[in-house]
């Protein structure tokens, strides 16, 4: 048996912001903050000093959290007779799904305005979703490669 793969993919998110613009734009707030502390702290504003610290420091947080989802993976292969899905988490978890790609569904929720809001592949009992952190055009993009490859299997 042919067991080449017909269809690969690696998922991943995307991040508009990369790294030289992280630091210019964290060294740029920082700064920022820094000198409104400062004039703060010598009028005697004690409480907004502490303020400005911990939204610099709330920031930090909301970015390394975004950066570190963004280590998140979805390894997608197919062939004849096999169908596997990897997922890694951004902690490095890895969770394994196998499927027989003849009788695997391919199931897409649409919103008429926001387009794909949703993937699943099932088969027999077993589901799981895919492409959840794509954005839409990329959920697009998938979904047709991935309806095209399962058809060819399937013929």
């Amino acid at each position: 048996m042919n067991d080449e793969p017909l269809f690969e993919a690696v998922l991943s998110p995307y991040r508009s912001l990369g790294r030289i613009g992280f630091v210019v734009l964290m060294g740029a707030t920082t700064l920022i903050t820094v000198i409104h502390m400062a004039i703060f702290a010598g009028v005697g504003a004690w409480p907004v000093f502490a303020f400005f610290g911990l939204d610099l420091a709330l920031l930090f947080g909301a970015f390394w959290l975004s950066y570190r989802s963004a280590r998140a993976r979805e390894f997608i292969r197919m062939s004849r007779t096999d169908l596997s899905i990897r997922k890694v988490a951004p902690s490095g978890r890895a969770e394994d799904h196998q499927f027989n790609p003849f009788w695997t569904r391919f199931n897409i929720a649409r919103h008429e305005e926001i387009g794909i809001t949703g993937m699943r592949i099932s088969s027999r009992g077993q589901q799981t979703e895919v492409g959840s952190f794509l954005n839409p055009e990329d959920k697009e993009s998938f979904a047709t490669a991935f309806q095209r490859a399962l058809a060819t299997v399937k013929r």
